[in-house]
């Protein structure tokens, strides 16, 4: 079974900026991506990420978010800037299909 680090989450304010970090413990060519889920909300994709560098981003990224992955693939990143009120939620490390991350709280609010 896949062990995942992650860490970056916390509390900011409205136009502050986080970074997210997702380390797994094995080499991996898989899709990564990271998720997020509000209370009361389903969980939705915000960026992911493919091992040659393909990003994708959900619409209401619009240019504030920016996914990154290292070179030896086990770790992928998101830089959050211009954080909003509507982005808190827990952010959620995805690798491949169906492998998940404990998830790590970011809280916007002044």
């Amino acid at each position: 079974q896949v062990q995942f680090v992650e860490s970056g989450g916390g509390l900011v304010q409205p136009g502050g900026s986080l970074r997210l970090s997702c380390t797994v413990d094995i080499f991996t060519t898989y899709d990564m991506g990271w998720y997020r889920q509000a209370p009361g909300n389903q969980r939705e994709l915000v960026a992911s990420i493919t091992i040659g560098g393909f990003t994708t981003y959900a619409d209401f990224v619009n240019g504030r978010f920016t996914i990154s992955r290292d070179n030896a693939k086990t770790t992928v990143y998101l830089q959050m800037n211009s954080l909003k009120p509507e982005d808190t939620a827990i952010y959620y490390c995805k690798l491949g299909t169906d492998a998940w991350g404990q998830g790590t709280q970011v809280t916007v609010s002044s």
